[in-house]
């Protein structure tokens, strides 16, 4: 039973910590992200990274880059965030079917930049952006900036294109594999945690992860961390302003267009510290977001939307049912009763074990399509 308790709350964490970014989302502003998992990605390449700046130092210094990469991990994911928030999903609220068509063709493109970044492709890449975007912000100083608007977008978007492309393959072909090879390229890469999440603690003919046991102190740490910062904050007091009366808000001069911002760039940050938490558990590669993000949205989905405990007991719900099955626990159970017994064990494995969690999620929003803990009032209403 403790097997059975202590691995279904292991797996609930990694759920949970990878849902937290999406909880708040998808919950508070009612985006479907599909780019999250992609946002996870990041955060577990950022990981890699990190640990290779680290490991030549050794030492303590080594055993300690988990803390520096929880942190890059965040600002990479939450910067990557406001980028799509502010180049893709501002066009986008109120149109949901759109905001996730955009958000998949995000996650491709994502998943397409870590196969093939290279120093050339990241030259290219900011070339434009300082073309683009400095020009852009060059010309928006014009008094007359709302009346050539237009015609500067049409104008500066072909040319910084063909330069930077230019400029990226004449680089190319000067310095051919120098700058050319792939920093990760399509094969997975393996991120080693540091010696004292190693091994674990024993427990009878089981032992306790270590690796797992920081998830869920992690996990515990990001959930207080946002329950104080939406209930005790400034800020976190405007995104429960804005979420519930977005016109309201605006007239009392809360800047709605920063608070999606910075919704947003908190989400994906949570999304980058579970890409973290995540590599620990196995290798990374530009799928393992793909991996994750249907069993993120059940999370979010069969708790409630909008609301963090019901995030948290879907999670631990989850994952404890999802072991049981997976595991073939239920089919030792049942041992008794032969024909149930045989019906467990043709689901107990991981693949079908998801199978069976999913047709259970079905019924369960048959009975209760608002989740767990729906929401009630105005809210609902909005």
């Amino acid at each position: 039973m403790l097997d059975v308790i202590f691995n279904g709350l292991s797996i609930g964490a990694v759920l949970l910590i990878a849902a937290l970014g999406l909880a708040i989302v998808f919950g508070l502003m009612g985006v479907i992200n599909m780019a999250h998992g992609e946002l996870m990605m990041l955060g577990a390449y950022t990981t890699f990274v990190v640990q290779n700046i680290f490991k030549p130092l050794g030492g303590i210094f080594y055993e300690s880059y988990i803390f520096f990469a929880l942190v890059a991990a965040f600002i990479v994911a939450g910067l990557t965030g406001v980028l799509l928030e502010r180049g893709v999903i501002r066009f986008l609220y109120g149109r949901p079917l759109e905001t996730l068509l955009a958000t998949w063709g995000v996650s491709l493109i994502l998943q397409q930049f870590v196969r093939s970044v290279s120093w050339q492709m990241m030259s290219g890449v900011l070339l434009f952006c300082v073309l683009f975007f400095g020009g852009m912000g060059f010309l928006a100083q014009r008094t007359d900036w709302q009346r050539i608007k237009t015609w500067s977008l049409i104008a500066l978007l072909p040319l910084s294109t063909a330069i930077a492309v230019t400029s990226s393959l004449l680089l190319g072909q000067a310095l051919k594999l120098t700058v050319t090879k792939p920093w990760f390229g399509a094969q997975n890469v393996d991120v080693t945690a540091p010696t004292w999440l190693r091994g674990g603690i024993p427990m009878g003919n089981f032992q306790l992860p270590y690796a797992r046991l920081f998830i869920i102190v992690l996990t515990i740490v990001c959930i207080a961390g946002i329950y104080f910062f939406l209930n005790r904050s400034t800020w976190g007091l405007r995104i429960r302003a804005v979420t519930q009366n977005r016109s309201m808000s605006a007239c009392l001069g809360i800047p709605t267009d920063t608070v999606d911002t910075l919704t947003f760039a908190i989400g994906s940050g949570l999304a980058g510290v579970a890409g973290c938490a995540i590599s620990l558990l196995g290798s990374v590669g530009p799928n393992t977001g793909q991996n994750y993000i249907v069993d993120t949205f059940m999370v979010v989905v069969v708790g409630g939307v909008g609301k963090l405990v019901g995030s948290i007991v879907a999670a631990i719900a989850i994952g404890t049912v999802n072991y049981l099955i997976g595991s073939g626990t239920l089919a030792l159970m049942t041992t008794a009763f032969q024909p149930v017994s045989d019906f467990f064990t043709f689901f107990a494995t991981t693949s079908m074990a998801k199978v069976m969690v999913f047709a259970l999620i079905i019924i369960f929003l048959q009975i209760k399509p608002a989740g767990l803990f729906p929401q009630k009032g105005r809210t609902v209403d909005v």
